[in-house]
């Protein structure tokens, strides 16, 4: 298992995205002070779940994201993930790879990721138990940890042994065993002291049952008694319904009777009523008809003169009508006449400009003859 790479982007001073490749042998990274060269320690010790901002020179968590320069904005989250190869399979996950990565943004929010699955920081710690790789690791020695740890308190240095011995593993479990052990034993005290005060409420707590049974033996008997009055009354409320209903159907009889009565005598009403209207229709129609007797009558006595005086005068137009269509019969026979002497015309006509057309053609050739 080793190192592949390192991809930053936003953090502290890598406002640009950059990978670093790692092959194997060993890979340095040199420069001036003030380059940045920490920056990439810090980073891999933020993404491996570093919480203490002191650890990475800082006040704040923000404090790792870009905060810009006069010429360039500051970016809203920093972002670091790096890559392991793990075909040894010294971690324990089925991956050849394995990326473990972390985002923080400016509002606080956090997130941690696992070949791109979201995880807790928990998952991110017992992933690196027992590999030295862990934030707490000896694979990770910043500037001024060899003094820290040479000078330090054995119980220090004890954990630089116990991981690279791997046990770490085994002792945060027994930690958090013992952890929980502890609860469970605060649990039992605590479950006692309820215990001891429910058993001096026993001795109350029996006489309010007593109570609490007469209360629902009285209970019973009144929700009995209730039953029984609401029987009564149910059945008292049965008998007036069934009289009432027995009134209704009689008033609806009474109330169907009338109807049909009012429906006849209205039915009866109004077929008066409609003769009455036609009785007066017919009365008017003969008014008027009487009226319109009289006026033809005169209109057809003058119309009578009017026909007299026109035979009168067809009799005398008749009489010159015979005399102008024998007139007529005459002028007929006489244009007959002039159409047939019309018509020996132009057949004489046709066959002189039958002859003239054909001396024309004698002459058109002979014109054609002279010419050639």
């Amino acid at each position: 298992m080793y190192l592949k790479s390192i991809e930053i982007h936003g953090f502290k001073s890598f406002a640009n995205k950059i990978v670093f490749q790692f092959h194997n042998g060993i890979t340095g990274i040199v420069g001036p002070n003030g380059s940045g060269k920490s920056n990439v320690a810090d980073a891999v010790r933020w993404v491996l779940g570093e919480q203490r901002i002191k650890q990475l020179r800082g006040a704040s968590m923000q404090d790792v994201i870009f905060s810009g320069t006069e010429t360039r904005k500051p970016l809203s989250y920093a972002y670091v993930a790096i890559t392991l190869d793990n075909s040894d399979h010294q971690l324990a996950i089925d991956y050849d790879e394995v990326t473990v990565a972390r985002r923080i943004y400016r509002s606080g929010e956090s997130e941690y990721l696992i070949n791109g699955t979201p995880c807790r920081l928990k998952d991110v710690n017992e992933l690196f138990y027992d590999t030295g790789i862990g934030k707490e690791g000896y694979s990770i020695i910043g500037q001024g940890q060899i003094d820290k740890i040479l000078s330090g308190k054995p119980e220090e240095r004890r954990e630089l042994f116990d991981e690279a011995a791997g046990i770490v593993k085994f002792k945060r479990r027994k930690a958090a065993a013992q952890t929980k052990l502890e609860n469970e034993k605060q649990n039992l005290v605590r479950v006692n002291d309820i215990l001891s005060e429910l058993e001096k409420q026993v001795g109350p707590l029996e006489k309010q049952s007593e109570v609490a049974k007469v209360y629902l033996r009285k209970k019973e008997e009144l929700k009995t008694l209730d039953i029984n009055v609401f029987l009564l009354e149910n059945k008292k409320l049965r008998e007036q319904l069934s009289s009432m209903e027995e009134k209704y159907n009689l008033a609806s009889n009474e109330l169907n009777e009338t109807s049909e009565k009012y429906e006849g005598i209205k039915e009866e009403y109004e077929r008066i009523q409609q003769e009455i209207e036609s009785l007066d229709v017919a009365i008017e129609a003969a008014r008027e008809q009487l009226t319109d007797t009289g006026l033809m009558r005169g209109k057809l006595e003058g119309e009578i003169n009017v026909l007299k005086e026109q035979i009168n005068s067809a009799h005398g137009s008749e009489n010159h009508l015979n005399n102008r269509k024998a007139a007529l019969e005459e002028e007929i026979a006489g244009k007959e006449k002039e159409k047939q002497d019309i018509l020996t015309d132009k057949k004489d006509t046709d066959t002189q400009v039958q002859e003239i057309a054909e001396a024309a053609a004698m002459a058109k050739a002979d014109l054609e003859a002279i010419q050639n």
